[in-house]
């Protein structure tokens, strides 16, 4: 019987070894977990053996357990690396539309050929729907997580029917005494410019032109101000009105821009500069020779986006306080961010910024219950319980920062230490053994 009590002692100190040989070899693993050989001891009797005279039975391997305690952070230049600080696994599909989930919390992600978020073995990271404005997400359930792509382009362009505007126009400065002309600097105060974009997103230029009134002329309104609109180009000719019918070469205009003694707009908001439809895609103004047109009126609005800011007629230089239009041309891709709580907004060239998902979060009651399947992977089970999702870095669940990945948490040197340990229990064990096979040989050998 002491031969077996030492073998299983044999056996446990393998184990053991084996544990931590394992974890040595993986101390330069991302998001590698620790594991513990966990032992008990063999007793076994009937109900006729005396408890007081019963010698153990030897020790077995209750569980290899591994420990989810936080690896330390290694900072990298990747916005793709990921990794999570608390809590919470990353979910992994092996294929597009499937539902075989896979948990990990390697981060070390990368695009595959179709712009799919995937890890070293090509499983796809899983992420929430988003609103693609705010980035708010529509659903938090493992259900409706989707692989997530990062489109190389920001769309189909769109043309433009909105041209905010504020600035400061100078009060200390005198009308201009002669007419109106684009080309003679002497006709105007002040001139600003702007890009807009047809539906086929090609640039156009849109000058603005402010001429001051004179103060003097009889019945004439101290401070007002008159704007000229000009549309690709710089020879134009006043012709039309705001709203009319554009002419070859126009300039569009004036709007009136009142201001009190206070240079603050008499009348809030200013009236729109309106240039139409219907004249900006009239073929005999040769504004769109590309196919394109303007789908709607461009509505010059002397406000900001929000509301808030007017022009002013301050005794201050011209200065454009703000200037914004809401049409685009296509966009390239130019970087990628990823915040703490895992929302994806990818930036292009033409100013576009998008929303594209909620990097999905899981954890569990129990993850020692959790089945691993190699490459520091994770399957549900039994023990573990079921997976819990979540939004990264609110209530329980950890944070996910980009452009870092979570290194193994074994200490190399606690581990050296165990391995000595374990040599140390494998050589009594042996030791034992040898003991045993002394004591049987003196045996036999007795006449």
């Amino acid at each position: 019987m002491s031969f077996n009590i030492a073998l299983s002692g044999l056996a446990a100190a393998q184990k053991d070894i084996d544990t931590t040989a394992n974890n040595i070899a993986n101390v330069n693993t991302t998001g590698f977990k620790e594991s513990r050989a966990e032992f008990a001891d063999v007793y076994a009797a009937s109900v006729f053996t005396s408890n007081k005279t019963k010698v153990g039975d030897g020790a077995t391997t209750t569980k290899v357990a591994q420990q989810f305690s936080q690896g330390s952070l290694k900072f990298t230049n990747n916005s793709l690396d990921l990794a999570i600080t608390g809590d919470g696994f990353f979910a992994l599909s092996p294929e597009i539309g499937s539902r075989e989930l896979s948990y990990t919390r390697a981060g070390a992600f990368k695009l595959d050929k179709s712009s799919y978020i995937t890890d070293n073995n090509g499983n796809f990271l899983q992420g929430y729907p988003v609103d693609p404005a705010t980035g708010d997400t529509t659903s938090v359930s493992l259900s409706t997580t989707y692989p997530i792509q990062i489109p190389s382009t920001a769309g189909a362009p769109r043309a433009s029917s909105n041209v905010y505007v504020t600035m400061n126009l100078d009060a200390r400065q005198t009308n201009p005494t002669v007419p109106f002309d684009p080309t003679d600097s002497a006709s105007y105060n002040a001139t600003t410019s702007t890009t807009i974009y047809d539906s086929l997103g090609e640039p156009h230029v849109l000058t603005m032109y402010f001429r001051r009134n004179d103060p003097a002329a009889p019945a004439a309104p101290t401070n007002e101000w008159q704007v000229y609109v000009v549309m690709d180009d710089n020879d134009a000719v006043p012709a039309a009105a705001s709203g009319g019918a554009l002419a070859p070469n126009a300039a569009i205009g004036p709007v009136t821009l009142d201001f009190d003694a206070n240079g603050l707009p008499e009348v809030s908001p200013f009236p729109n500069v309106v240039l139409t439809a219907a004249g900006l895609n009239d073929p005999a103004n040769s504004y769109l020779t590309n196919g394109a047109q303007f789908t709607s009126d461009l509505n010059i609005q002397f406000r900001d986006e929000s509301g808030s800011r007017s022009p002013t007629q301050y005794a201050s230089k011209f200065e454009v306080g703000s200037m914004s239009q809401d049409g685009t041309t296509v966009g390239r891709l130019t970087s990628v961010d990823i915040d703490a709580s895992g929302k994806v907004m990818a930036s292009y060239s033409n100013g576009d910024q998008t929303y594209l998902a909620q990097v999905a979060m899981v954890k569990f009651a129990n993850p020692q219950g959790l089945t691993q399947i190699g490459n520091t992977s994770w399957n549900e089970s039994l023990t573990s319980g079921e997976a819990l999702a979540g939004e990264a870095n609110s209530g329980t669940f950890g944070a996910i920062n980009s452009s870092a990945l979570e290194q193994s948490n074994v200490n190399l040197t606690n581990e050296l230490v165990d391995l000595i340990a374990a040599q140390r229990n494998f050589q009594a064990n042996s030791r034992a053994l040898e003991v045993n096979s002394t004591l049987q040989t003196t045996i036999l050998q007795i006449r």
